[in-house]
C-alpha cells in the first residue's frame, strides 16, 4: 500500500480562508499565506486552494491568491480549484507556482475539457473534484451538484467518476455535501463507491473530525489521500498527529 497523502485545504473567499457547513455559513479561518506557511512547516504532504466563489462570481480564480500561497508553501504542491474552465487558465495558473489543478462545474458542463486538460498537461496534474448529495433516485444513491453545490446536475456520481477515469482525469476528489464541515465523518459509502468504481487515487473530503475518522476515510472509504479543513484551521488536531494516529493504525504515510 501507498503512503497516504494529508491534505489541507483552504476554501477561500474574498482573499481569506472560511470555513462553513453544507457549503454556507461561511466562518474566518485566518490568512492564506500564514496559513499555507503553518501547514507546510507542519509537515502537509500537499496543500488545496479552492476559491469557492469563482464559479458563482463567474470569474477566475484570483492568480495573485494562488501565486502567494505557492510561494509560501515551498516545495509542498499546491491544488487550485474554482473557476477554472479553459486550457489558458491552467497554463497562467501552473506559471504561479501551482502543481495541480481541480476543476468541478467546467468538467460537468464540458466533459471533453477533461479530456483536453489532461493531454496538454499530464493526467497527474489533473483532479475533477466531485461534489455530491444524497439522492435515492440516482443508481448510486449519489447525484453530482455544481456551482458551490447550489444546482444538481441530475448525474449520478459513481457513472460521472468512471466517466472522469476514461476522459484522463488522475485523481478524484469527490465532497460530500450532507457531510461537509459537520465533523461527524467523511462520508463513507459515498468516498467508497467512487474509490470503488475507478483505479485512480482518490481524495476523501468533507467532514472529519476526529483522528477515528481519517482512519475510517482509508480503512472503509478506500481512499487514497485525506483532506481536512477545519480540524486543521482550528487546530483540534495537527498534520503529525493524524500522520502519528495512522501509522499507529497500520496505514502508512509519508513522516
Amino acid at each position: 500500500m501507498e503512503p497516504v497523502k494529508i491534505i489541507p485545504c483552504l476554501d477561500m473567499k474574498d482573499g481569506r480562508v472560511v470555513k462553513g457547513v453544507h457549503f454556507v455559513d461561511l466562518r474566518d479561518a485566518g490568512d492564506p499565506v500564514e496559513n499555507a506557511r503553518f501547514y507546510a512547516e507542519a509537515g502537509a504532504d500537499e496543500v488545496a486552494m479552492l476559491d469557492i466563489a469563482a464559479t458563482l462570481e463567474n470569474r477566475k480564480t484570483r492568480l495573485e491568491w494562488a501565486r502567494a500561497v505557492a510561494d509560501a508553501l515551498g516545495d509542498v504542491p499546491l491544488t487550485v480549484g474554482g473557476g477554472i474552465n479553459e486550457l489558458g487558465d491552467i497554463e497562467a495558473l501552473f506559471a504561479a507556482g501551482v502543481s495541480k489543478v481541480s476543476m468541478n462545474s467546467a468538467a460537468v458542463a464540458r466533459p471533453e475539457f477533461v479530456r483536453e486538460s489532461a493531454e496538454e498537461f499530464g493526467r497527474e496534474r489533473v483532479i475533477v473534484a466531485i461534489d455530491g448529495r444524497r439522492n435515492a433516485e440516482m443508481p448510486s444513491g449519489f447525484e453530482v451538484v455544481v456551482s458551490g453545490g447550489q444546482k444538481p446536475t441530475g448525474i449520478d456520481c459513481v457513472e460521472w467518476a468512471r466517466r472522469c477515469e476514461e476522459l484522463g482525469a488522475g485523481e478524484l476528489l469527490p465532497t460530500s455535501m450532507d457531510g461537509d464541515g459537520t465533523l461527524a465523518g467523511y462520508d463513507i459509502p459515498f468516498t467508497r463507491a467512487s474509490a470503488d468504481a475507478v483505479s485512480l487515487p482518490v481524495i476523501a473530503s468533507g467532514g472529519a473530525g476526529t483522528l477515528e475518522h481519517f482512519y475510517e476515510g482509508v480503512a472503509e472509504g478506500h481512499a487514497t489521500a485525506l483532506l481536512a479543513a477545519s480540524v486543521f484551521h482550528f487546530r483540534t488536531f495537527s498534520v503529525s498527529e493524524v500522520k502519528e494516529y495512522l501509522a499507529s493504525r497500520d496505514i502508512p504515510v509519508y513522516l
